[in-house]
């Protein structure tokens, strides 16, 4: 198996993730293998274009094939999706962390106003 860097590894996961029918696959494995003839049928789409999406979603790791006689089954990699949540999560705090200074911004703008207005009897 090949060892990607975090950042490498990274670009290839949210790669594989920016289609939708990559997405797709990735829920049908989460509740059962399945053969790239089945993932196929259920995506209406040829075998080869099925072998090229899940091609694309092994190479980022989050899917594992292995082949018995002539049939090709898909599971999900072993991997998941720590690295990717974790990296999601970090800018969720980020943004959170700028919205949270904003808010203070505005009250004390609003504090001011507040206190610059004169008092009406």
């Amino acid at each position: 198996m090949v060892h990607y860097s975090t950042a490498t590894r990274l670009d290839a996961s949210f790669a594989a993730l920016s289609d939708a029918t990559r997405r797709g696959v990735l829920e049908q494995l989460a509740w059962a293998e399945a053969s790239i003839t089945d993932l196929a049928e259920r995506f209406h789409m040829t075998l080869t274009g099925m072998k090229k999406h899940v091609g694309v979603l092994e190479r980022a790791g989050l899917v594992v094939t292995e082949k018995v006689g002539r049939v090709r089954t898909c599971r999900l990699g072993a991997q998941g999706l720590a690295e990717e949540a974790g990296w999601i999560a970090n800018y969720h705090q980020r943004w959170h962390a700028r919205f949270d200074a904003l808010d203070d911004v505005i009250a004390e703008l609003k504090a001011m106003e507040n206190k610059d207005e004169p008092e009406r009897h």
